[in-house]
């Protein structure tokens, strides 16, 4: 699934900010949510039966994988977006991931989810191969427009446990 960041639809006036602020929404429910359940949890209850652990249980990996870099590439995007770059890695990431990251962009002075110092046009996230507890994602992110464009592509590995993107490399 292709998705452009930038397009122009004749019939909207300002299609971007709209998809931005309704991710941004999304984003910020789903933060809500996740924040909500440890005070649930908390509560005494019943026995239940284990169930394996699932971020949107029947939700392929690849499209967490979709659902992260859309939402992450409109943060990084937003005015005064930071903050919610921020949340979304604390949200999809293990934190051993968020650590590798920030020395990886330290070292190379660039976004190390996108390893780059700008932002895409566009991106694609397609599944790959499962094993061992992991699946990976190929992620190709669209740096120009017209007949010849530019991309280039990230190996983005999840936790089939947990649903957490665990690996991203390119």
């Amino acid at each position: 699934m292709l998705q452009l960041r930038n397009a122009r639809s004749p019939h909207a006036r300002r299609p971007h900010s709209r998809r931005v602020i309704g991710r941004a929404l999304l984003a910020t429910a789903l933060l809500t949510v996740v924040a909500a359940v440890p005070a649930a949890a908390a509560a005494p209850q019943a026995p239940v039966a284990a169930a394996p652990v699932r971020s949107e249980a029947g939700t392929p990996a690849y499209q967490q994988v979709s659902h992260f870099y859309g939402a992450y590439i409109d943060a990084v995007t937003a005015k005064g977006g930071g903050k919610l770059a921020t949340a979304l890695r604390t949200f999809y990431l293990t934190p051993r991931l968020r650590t590798q990251l920030a020395a990886w962009e330290k070292r190379n002075h660039a976004n190390g989810v996108l390893r780059a110092q700008n932002v895409p046009l566009a991106f694609r996230v397609t599944p790959g191969d499962s094993g061992a507890g992991h699946t990976w994602s190929k992620v190709r992110l669209t740096w120009s427009n017209g007949k010849h464009p530019t991309y280039s592509y990230l190996t983005v590995r999840s936790d089939l446990q947990t649903g957490k993107i665990s690996g991203i490399d390119g």
